[in-house]
């Protein structure tokens, strides 16, 4: 996509344009006129910019219903703060404990924020919430790896009916589009959660290619370990400090991804946005080791309690990817996001290929093994934009 093009897609002028990217007009108007004898560092950096700004952008929910599946956990609570005082018309929680969506009805204390009772496992339940909506976040699902180690048909009936069940409450009342949430464990599975979650991934895809035009448009995000979010290890490690026990780590060469919750709302937003039908979306981000985050942690809060090595849980891995080796050889590289598109053929191969085709050569996966990869000072500077230090970790549930 060209700077020209890029610009447009924000509705900005090029004066607007220049103030978001923070460079005299003129200089901006050279880099658009003139693209191929431009710098071109300075340029994918002008791009990147403009790309955080169209993923920020609060108007593109201007007079609409948002529905969020799972809405009273961390990432729904993210995109309330980021939206709630916009010109959004409604957001509906859609989620099964009422006890959480009381606390959250009390913290937000806003009428246009508005909460359904249902679970996503029982269609009945949740369809008439979707009346009126005109995009869904989906959220909703069990997250956590060794539970679902323990009880891997739970995860089945959450992450993969039950999502089904919300792409035909979509369809059913014409939600013109819906992003379902997915994870780096869906990539490469090898635990319970993982696999779960690749089946959902598989179905939306699936069910994308049976929809007509004017129907939902079904697209995906895939993101990593979300910091400070629910069951992550960042409180856990924080509430141990405060507690006065060591950090307890599973394997310190193992490496995550480490994105925020704004980054998570970022990517989803930016699918929302750019999304087509069966579109998977991964936003690139830095990763560490468990003993550098571990580190980071220790030296910003100053505790002594140091860390104990407990050994591999249920399911874990060494390493996370966010796109496949299979992924890369179609993905679209957007500067700070991978967009993979759907596969759309149909069952009749021989319309597709002929005898003799050669071996596809592939690329190298997108892990959290080969990204940027932090140290400890700067895992220190993405823990400060937490705002986590100086006592026990309340956590969105």
């Amino acid at each position: 996509m060209t700077l020209k093009e890029l610009r447009k897609n924000c509705k900005l002028t090029q004066k607007e344009a220049a103030n978001v990217v923070q460079m005299p007009l003129r200089t901006y108007i050279s880099y658009e006129s003139d693209e191929k004898n431009s710098d071109q560092i300075k340029l994918e950096g002008i791009k990147d910019r403009l790309m955080e700004y169209a993923a920020k952008d609060t108007s593109i929910l201007k007079d609409k219903v948002l529905l969020i599946t799972g809405g009273t956990g961390s990432f729904g609570h993210a995109v309330v703060d980021r939206f709630l005082d916009t010109e959004i018309k409604e957001i509906r929680i859609l989620s099964r404990d009422e006890k959480k969506q009381d606390d959250m009805r009390k913290l937000y204390n806003n009428s246009k924020l508005k909460f359904y009772i249902g679970d996503v496992r029982n269609l009945d339940s949740i369809i008439d919430a979707f009346k009126g909506v005109d995009y869904v976040f989906s959220a909703a699902a069990l997250k956590q790896v060794p539970s679902c180690e323990f009880y891997p048909m739970e995860a089945v009936r959450t992450n993969v009916i039950g999502s089904d069940n919300v792409i035909t409450a979509c369809v059913r009342n014409h939600v013109k589009k819906a992003i379902f949430l997915s994870t780096d464990k869906a990539a490469y599975p090898i635990n319970a959660m993982g696999i779960s979650k690749a089946l959902m991934e598989k179905n939306v895809i699936a069910r994308s290619r049976q929809l007509l035009e004017g129907d939902t448009i079904l697209c995906l995000t895939r993101y990593g370990n979300v910091m400070a979010s629910r069951g992550s290890v960042i409180p856990l490690f924080l509430n141990q400090i405060h507690e006065g026990k060591p950090i307890t780590i599973t394997n310190p060469d193992m490496t995550r991804f480490m994105m925020t919750l704004d980054d998570a709302v970022d990517l989803v937003l930016y699918a929302f946005e750019h999304g087509e039908q069966g579109d998977l979306f991964v936003q690139k981000a830095p990763a560490a080791t468990i003993d550098v985050l571990a580190k980071a942690i220790i030296e910003l809060t100053g505790s002594k309690t140091g860390i104990s090595y407990i050994g591999t849980r249920h399911g874990e891995k060494l390493f996370e990817t966010l796109v496949t080796q299979e992924e890369m050889l179609k993905a679209v590289d957007l500067g700070n996001f991978f967009c993979v598109k759907a596969d759309n053929r149909d069952l009749n191969y021989d319309k597709y290929f002929s005898k003799g085709n050669k071996k596809l050569n592939l690329g190298e996966s997108y892990t959290s093994h080969n990204t940027v990869r932090l140290d400890v000072k700067g895992m220190k500077e993405l823990l400060k934009k937490l705002e986590l230090f100086g006592g026990p970790v309340r956590q969105h549930d």
